[in-house]
C-alpha cells in the first residue's frame, strides 16, 4: 500500500474500533448490572433492552430476609476506620523514608513491599487464631487490623513516590524562611502531595470496601460486610439475579461517586506515584 493518506486514515480507523472495542468490553458488564437490577425476575432472564423498570429489587434487598443495611454501614465504617489510620500513618512512614537517611533504610523498604507478596489465605489462619484468643471474632476492628495490612504498605509505597519526586530544594527554602521541620511539613510538602494522598486513600478504601476473604472468614452476623451480604442472597429458584444486581449497584456506587470527585488527581497519582 503506497498512499500515505490512506494507510493514516486506515490507522486512525483501526484505533477508533480499538478504542469502541475496549469500551464496550468494559462497560457492558456495568450496563448488565444496571439494567438487570430494575428488572423484575421474570425480565432478568430476557435479553429484552426495553421493560418496565421497578425499584422493587433495591428495596427488597434492604427488607427481610436480605437485609443489607447494617451491612452496608459495618463495610463503610470498616473502609473508613482504614483510610482513617492507613494514610497517615502511611505519609508518615514514607516521609521518613524518603527523606531521612538512616541504617537499613533500604531493608525497611523492601520489607515493608515484600508484604505484599504473602497470599492471603497463609496468614488467614493466624490472623483467626489471633482474634479468636483476643475476642475479636465478628468484631469490625478485627477487619481493619487485617485491611491495614495490606492497605497501609501499599500506601507507603505510593506516597514514597510522591516524596522523592519532590524537590528537596522547596523544604529547603522553607527551612531558611524560619520553619522548622513539622511546619514545613505541615505547610509545604503535604499540600504538595495531596494528589497522591488522595489517591492512596482511595486505592485504600476500594481495598477494604470491596475485601471478601477475609470478611468471609473473620465474620459470622454482627459484622458481616457488603459483600459477604451479597453472596446469601439466595431463594427457591436459587440465585436472585436481580436482586444480586442492586446488591452490586450498592457496592459500586460509593466508588463511582468517589472517582468522580478525584478523577484529576488519578493519572498524575499513578504516574508519579509509581514511576518516580
Amino acid at each position: 500500500m503506497q498512499n500515505p493518506a490512506l494507510r493514516k486514515r486506515l490507522g486512525q480507523g483501526a484505533e477508533v474500533l480499538a478504542t469502541l472495542a475496549v469500551i464496550f468490553f468494559v462497560l457492558f458488564p456495568l450496563a448488565w448490572i444496571a439494567l438487570a437490577s430494575l428488572k423484575n425476575e421474570v425480565d432478568v432472564y430476557s435479553t429484552r433492552l426495553f421493560f418496565q423498570p421497578t425499584l422493587d429489587n433495591f428495596r427488597a434487598i434492604f427488607s427481610h430476609p436480605v437485609n443489607l443495611g447494617p451491612k452496608v454501614w459495618v463495610s463503610a465504617l470498616v473502609s473508613f476506620t482504614t483510610v482513617a489510620i492507613a494514610i497517615p500513618l502511611a505519609a508518615a512512614a514514607a516521609y521518613v523514608i524518603s527523606r531521612h537517611r538512616f541504617r537499613g533504610r533500604d531493608l525497611v523498604f523492601v520489607a515493608i513491599l515484600a508484604t505484599q507478596f504473602v497470599p492471603a489465605v497463609v496468614v488467614a489462619i493466624p490472623f483467626f487464631a489471633l482474634f479468636r484468643s483476643a475476642g475479636l471474632i465478628d468484631t469490625p476492628w478485627a477487619l481493619v487490623i487485617v485491611y491495614l495490612s495490606f492497605t497501609l504498605p501499599y500506601a507507603i509505597w505510593m506516597l514514597r513516590g510522591f516524596f522523592d519526586a519532590l524537590p528537596v530544594e522547596i523544604e529547603e527554602a522553607a527551612y531558611i524562611d524560619g520553619c522548622n521541620e513539622l511546619q514545613t511539613l505541615r505547610y509545604v510538602t503535604v499540600p504538595l502531595v495531596m494528589p497522591g494522598i488522595l489517591v492512596s486513600a482511595v486505592f485504600a478504601f476500594i481495598s477494604a470496601w470491596n475485601e471478601f476473604f477475609f470478611a468471609l472468614i473473620l465474620t459470622r452476623s454482627d459484622s458481616v460486610t457488603l459483600p459477604v451480604g451479597i453472596q446469601t442472597i439466595t431463594g427457591v429458584r436459587g440465585p436472585m439475579w436481580e436482586q444480586l444486581a442492586a446488591g452490586g449497584m450498592i457496592v459500586m456506587v460509593p466508588i463511582l461517586v468517589m472517582s468522580l470527585f478525584i478523577r484529576r488527581y488519578f493519572v498524575q497519582g499513578i504516574t508519579v506515584g509509581a514511576l518516580k
